[in-house]
């Protein structure tokens, strides 16, 4: 009795994508059946050894327009099994429908509700003038560096013709649907701190860990007036505002000795209207502040800042949120606090919104229990049902011709 969908949704939920050894194989192999199974074009593109992105494609009926982009990923995160109900690769399903598995929500889901909204409307004898691409792409759990950030390079990304993309959001525990139009840029910086050293019974001056502990103050301080920022503000939400986290501390050789170098590690999330030039001059002030020998450099330094168009003027905007009112479905737009593939996209000038659509669900991404219910799942496949045929249908542009 359980509906076909659904079944196809646990089918992929149980191939074992995790990381740091994810089953890329199995989940193309399952995924390319399902496409040519739908008459969709099949393309495989590998970026890099052992890392594919597969296209699958339905042709419009004017190729000549540019295209609609579904992306998705194909590997999850790890998991910490002795915390979880249900194994996390066997997609058991409770009493009240809630499906367990690593992936439900992130985002192993949408891959499914694009495939099977794509079926519905083809069973419908429907077609569009704009063709649908949908792209399954790896390692967006790890950076996407071996995946979106080298495919958007590609010339056959470039030979999608894209026009308008769009990817994951998160699950929204209100009756609200979550829509994403940008993201913070990722900034991984880690602060090396030199200074004197010597024998541990000593106090010893300009020692590296007087200066870390100087760096450490600045950096925490400035966190927490974010996060009282956030707090205080009801109309802000996590994507609005920096944050900053300390998240690796090295140095020392023995209990005995003071060392000569410490460093730390900092993970940075800066919302679209931060000056970066600006931020990274205050990271300079308080390396400058705690002394000589302090540096830093960047592991990561995202400084894209591409947001997309939620204006009603905006034609791919216009059709998005048209079928949203027609639906009745509530938006929240936001800034996505972390970082999605979406970033890539928006990088080379592609509008890309970013949804999942999980209403009144607890966001468990990366969590342990990750679950999704059956039915939520099945409405996601319905609003696909209708964004597409809007999104593929948008009128000529002008640059189109």
């Amino acid at each position: 009795s359980e509906d076909p969908s659904v079944t196809l949704f646990r089918e992929y939920l149980k191939i074992d994508t995790m990381h740091p050894k994810p089953d890329y194989d199995a989940a193309v192999r399952f995924l390319e059946r399902i496409g040519t199974n739908l008459g969709l074009v099949c393309q495989k593109v590998e970026v890099c050894q052992g890392r594919v992105v597969l296209i699958l494609t339905w042709q419009g009926t004017n190729p000549r327009l540019r295209s609609i982009l579904l992306n998705s990923h194909t590997d999850v995160v790890p998991v910490f099994e002795e915390y979880w109900t249900y194994p996390p690769f066997e997609a058991v399903k409770d009493s009240q429908g809630n499906i367990y598995a690593r992936g439900t929500q992130d985002m192993k889901c949408v891959s499914i509700q694009y495939l099977e909204a794509i079926r519905r409307l083809k069973a419908e004898g429907k077609s569009f003038a704009r063709t649908i691409h949908l792209t399954f792409v790896p390692d967006e759990e790890v950076g996407g560096h071996k995946g979106m950030e080298m495919f958007v390079q590609r010339p056959e990304f470039k030979a999608l013709n894209v026009g308008f993309a769009m990817d994951e959001g998160l699950a929204s525990p209100s009756d609200t649907f979550s829509v994403f139009y940008g993201e913070r840029s990722p900034w991984w910086i880690k602060v090396k701190c030199v200074g004197s050293p010597g024998h541990g019974s000593r106090f010893i001056s300009n020692t590296a860990a007087e200066k870390m502990h100087k760096v450490i103050t600045s950096f925490l301080a400035f966190r927490e007036s974010e996060k009282e920022r956030l707090k205080c503000d009801s109309s802000l939400t996590l994507g609005d505002v920096i944050s900053l986290n300390m998240t690796m501390l090295e140095g020392g050789v023995s209990f005995n000795v003071v060392p000569s170098e410490m460093a730390a590690g900092f993970d940075i999330r800066i919302p679209p209207t931060v000056d970066l030039k600006a931020f990274e001059e205050q990271v300079a002030s308080w390396c400058r502040g705690a002394g000589d020998g302090v540096t830093y450099e960047f592991h990561q330094k995202c400084m894209d800042q591409h947001v997309t168009s939620t204006e009603e003027s905006d034609p791919w905007w216009k059709a998005f949120s048209g079928v949203c009112r027609d639906m009745k479905l509530q938006l929240k737009l936001e800034i996505f606090p972390a970082a999605t593939d979406s970033r890539y996209i928006r990088a080379v000038r592609h509008p890309a919104i970013g949804l999942s659509p999980m209403n009144r669900t607890p966001v468990l991404l990366h969590d342990h229990n990750e679950f999704l219910n059956e039915q939520v799942f099945l409405r996601g496949i319905d609003i696909y049902a209708h964004l597409l045929p809007a999104l593929a249908s948008v009128p000529p542009l002008p640059a189109e011709g």
